[in-house]
């Protein structure tokens, strides 16, 4: 009997950019679809992927910026089936959603400042807090790895999703927000086995993004 531990590896994608990232807005659940830019960004990001060996499935965000990243890594990697999965949506920031940051810092200045400071803290009427995505999203991650042991995949998702989960993986307490950083159409490569749990291997890989800018806030 081989002893043998099957390994998982986990791309986690951040989707290219939108319109909401270039005016400096609020996404949320707003369902911006990739900018021209984005679309760029994104095809890079599948040339990169695909340097990187076969994958097995693709798992994304319903979101149209999300789903069009999946569909183009999708196509340049052999149409591997793209699922869509409600627990990598994006988190919903109820009254600041599609919201320009210049205004939330004049209307809301002491949730901004949270936001700024510990946005794990932050709790906003008919909103997601960060640990509510944090506890849908890694129980979707779960799911899928115990389901697709020893494949290779792709989470196509968001900012304030991909920081939780790469928390929750880590067991890294909070305040971790602004102490994670991923750059829209980067990856991130975390393993997983039965043995060890996750490690993560690479964090916000943007080598296939030369001529684009970061965002930080």
């Amino acid at each position: 009997m081989s002893n043998r531990v099957e390994s998982t590896k986990i791309l986690l994608v951040r989707h290219g950019e939108c319109h909401g990232n270039i005016e400096g807005l609020f996404r949320g659940r707003s369902d911006f679809p990739l900018n021209e830019n984005g679309i760029k960004q994104a095809q890079c990001l599948a040339e990169e992927i695909a340097s990187l060996g076969p994958i097995d499935s693709i798992f994304t965000s319903p979101l149209k910026r999300a789903f069009h990243t999946a569909q183009i890594i999708s196509q340049r990697n052999g149409g591997v089936s793209i699922t869509p999965l409600q627990g990598f949506t994006n988190i919903s920031l109820g009254p600041w959603e599609g919201r320009k940051k210049a205004d939330i810092m004049q209307e809301y200045p002491e949730e901004w400042a949270l936001w700024i400071n510990s946005p794990e803290r932050l709790r906003l009427p008919n909103a997601e807090s960060i640990p509510d995505v944090q506890r849908r999203a890694f129980s979707t991650l779960e799911f899928i790895v115990q389901k697709y042991k020893g494949k290779a995949l792709v989470i196509v998702s968001h900012r304030a999703v991909i920081k939780p989960l790469i928390a929750a993986c880590l067991q890294i307490a909070d305040p971790y927000f602004w102490r994670i950083h991923v750059d829209t159409a980067s990856y991130s490569i975390i393993m997983h086995d039965e043995n060890r749990g996750y490690c993560l291997t690479l964090l916000n890989q943007t080598k296939h993004l030369k001529s684009f800018t970061s965002e930080w806030v």
